[in-house]
């Protein structure tokens, strides 16, 4: 088999890189290793605020007017639904946070995402005092059935291969070749796996594992996503995704105790309804010291690269940097230096 590209990895990262190989007609092939868990279990939400400390999430408007189309485009030839409409409500806890919230719907980067009317609570199930803060042009992608419904387009198309990929067997001296398929490039998009790749193993990424709760919570009734010391994200009929955690030693996607504990104890803080918890899911993400994905090419082999890293906002910089990546591949456009590989030297 000769094809211009072998893509190793099927989650965010490696879909957004393929829809850019489809778009300019460029042969591929897929091979899925089953280490991108993180996008199986994300959140799945497009929202160009930080509402930690009400900032603009780093290149935001440009990311969001690129993702949109992209995932329409994905609606239509998977024919299936993706994209959710939903608006994403900030709780507030003190005027003080009030006022933090309208000093930063000032700023020009976030003047068009921050509405500046805040919304009283009505809610009985839901604490909230001092009321909400509306996040504009924000929503959801249903990333599991994203990537379910890509991967059998790819077997039907006969575009992918399941199961590890073996490294040692990858020849990369004169001509690209894994075992008997050819190739102009090889592009590595395996999430948190590519700690185990023995070309990009030395970048500085770290693994950061989380994990989500589904509850059902019939008198909870709110059709908007909730950001407080956790978010709530409405799925329907009364089910509700909760999280997420963050911790930096356990590597395993094994759910714990420790983690739905948390999770519930801050739910309790401000949802005062009675709810059921129905799942428990986790997940490993790839992030980086610096919060900027990793792309870029091998130092040495030059048909080689790599783009992964997209933390927990692989929903929105997903189609950023594949198309990035690509620009650089075929037509010697120089990476930003924020993403490129080549900034940890």
């Amino acid at each position: 088999m000769n094809v211009d590209y072998i893509v190793v990895g099927c989650g965010l990262a490696g879909i957004h890189f393929c829809e850019q190989l489809k778009v300019h007609q460029k042969s591929f092939v897929v091979f899925d290793n089953l280490s991108q868990q993180s996008s199986v279990v994300a959140g799945g939400l497009y929202n160009p605020v930080v509402l930690k400390r009400f900032t603009s999430v780093w290149n935001s408007a440009e990311q969001l007017a690129l993702a949109l189309p992209v995932y329409k485009t994905l609606e239509n030839n998977l024919n299936v639904k993706l994209d959710y409409k939903i608006a994403i409500l900030r709780r507030f806890t003190s005027i003080e946070e009030q006022n933090n919230w309208f000093s930063a719907s000032d700023k020009p980067e976030l003047a068009q995402f921050l509405s500046t009317d805040i919304i009283k609570n009505s809610n009985t199930s839901i604490d909230a005092l001092f009321g909400f803060g509306k996040v504009l042009q924000t929503g959801r992608i249903d990333t599991k059935l994203l990537i379910s419904e890509y991967k059998n387009q790819l077997r039907e198309t006969n575009r992918i291969i399941e199961g590890t990929f073996e490294y040692n067997a990858l020849n990369y001296e004169k001509e690209l070749s894994y075992k008997d398929i050819s190739a102009k490039h090889i592009v590595f998009a395996e999430g948190f796996g590519l700690k185990k790749n023995p070309f990009f193993s030395d970048l500085p990424m770290q693994e950061v594992k989380g994990e989500l709760l589904t509850i059902y919570a019939p008198n909870l009734k709110i059709d908007y996503v909730l950001k407080s010391s956790v978010f709530i994200i409405p799925l329907g009929d009364d089910l509700y995704r909760i999280g997420a955690t963050y911790d930096w030693k356990d590597k395993t996607n094994m759910i714990t105790a420790k983690a739905k504990e948390v999770l519930l104890n801050k739910l309790k803080t401000f949802v005062k309804c009675d709810f059921d918890v129905v799942s428990q899911v986790a997940g490993i993400r790839p992030t980086v010291i610096d919060r900027r994905p990793l792309v870029g090419m091998h130092e040495l082999h030059k048909n080689m690269y790599v783009l992964n890293g997209l933390g927990t906002r692989g929903v929105m910089i997903g189609p950023y940097i594949a198309r990035e990546l690509f620009n650089f591949i075929e037509h010697d456009i120089v990476l930003d230096n924020t993403i490129d590989i080549n900034r940890f030297k």
